[in-house]
């Protein structure tokens, strides 16, 4: 119960006030970057360089592995998201499902930075950068707690590296 209590107490540190307010436009827009088009996109624009259909092949693999256990996650455990949670909380945006923990933007983003990283290290800075302002996006605009995030981007990057091991690189 603390958890929860302490994860309430940041969220509302991270979403109250003015502050939060003028990221919510940028937040927006790096939030609908990560609905999944870029995991398919970015990969596939890669396949003409050195190691780009190792990089297509592992992340087709890694999200057939990740997308099962996230959502079984998501629905076993149920956890509602913050404007069901805490009363006269109105999220900025309308969440595409139900339940909040692990949060799958950041899950899914976590886990294409980690593959891309592997096979194109010079990439690492930019695409855990971007992974990291979805995942913070998705408190800002109100639909997942801290934790969610934190859950999400372990859950990715876990696979992630699953993945690179079985695929021997």
């Amino acid at each position: 119960m603390k958890l929860q209590h302490l994860d309430t107490v940041m969220f509302m540190w991270c979403v109250s006030g003015h502050k939060s307010d003028k990221l919510k436009p940028l937040a927006n827009i790096i939030s609908k970057s990560g609905d999944g088009y870029l995991q398919v996109t970015f990969p596939l624009m890669l396949i003409p360089a050195d190691k780009g259909m190792y990089l297509v092949i592992a992340t087709l693999i890694a999200f057939m592995i990740e997308r099962p256990i996230y959502w079984l996650l998501k629905n076993t455990l149920k956890r509602n998201r913050p404007p069901q949670a805490i009363p006269f909380f109105k999220a900025t945006i309308v969440a595409s499902d139900e339940f909040s923990f692990p949060s799958g933007h950041t899950s899914g983003a976590f886990l294409l930075a980690f593959v891309v990283s592997q096979y194109f290290p010079s990439l690492s800075y930019v695409i855990y950068l971007w992974a990291s302002c979805v995942g913070i996006s998705r408190v800002l605009l109100g639909v997942h707690f801290p934790t969610d995030i934190l859950a999400g981007g372990s859950l990715g990057s876990a696979i992630g590296f699953l993945v690179i091991i079985i695929m021997g690189e």
